[in-house]
């Protein structure tokens, strides 16, 4: 009898407190880690432009964040333009929060022309579900792209 008084006494502790945890726990809502991390090297098709850099993703609340990403563009193409010499290119696209159809949109690109040499960049976007690179060549005009990497992510909401 006193071994099933004390069953019982056990079992009521543990539905009361769970009972107490489970309001605490559905109502708690956490605003997503911010994330920071070094990203690079991408090379263009046949390694004649690179691009590598940083992204900061500093969150506010579900909703809202600030996203940074800073990089050097390098031209890694020696040959003159009357020998089909290029230039680097690197481009960037973001989906936005609240965008049910995660669509892409182009936000950044910048050219460098300037073997051996870099160029740095810097953007910011608010409110940004997933960031994406792309490195290519392209003609000293920027008009035709060429010889372009596979995107690759660098930062996305839902896999961090």
């Amino acid at each position: 009898m006193f071994k099933k008084i004390a069953i019982g006494l056990v079992a009521a502790a543990a539905a009361t407190a769970m009972a107490a945890s489970v309001p605490a726990a559905a109502s708690a809502t956490t605003v997503p880690s911010d994330y920071h991390s070094d990203w690079g090297y991408y090379y263009s098709k046949h390694y004649l432009a690179k691009a590598k850099g940083h992204i900061s993703v500093d969150w506010y609340d579900h909703h809202s964040n600030t996203t940074e990403v800073s990089g050097k563009l390098y031209d890694l193409d020696p040959r003159k333009y009357s020998q089909g010499g290029k230039c680097a290119y690197v481009k960037f696209q973001v989906n936005y929060l609240g965008d049910d159809h995660h669509e892409w949109e182009q936000v950044y690109s910048k050219k460098y022309c300037g073997y051996p040499g870099y160029k740095s960049f810097h953007f910011e976007e608010d409110d940004v579900r997933s960031v994406r690179v792309k490195v290519c060549q392209t003609d000293k005009h920027g008009t035709y792209f060429t010889k372009c990497s596979k995107w690759n992510y660098l930062y996305d909401y839902e896999a961090v």
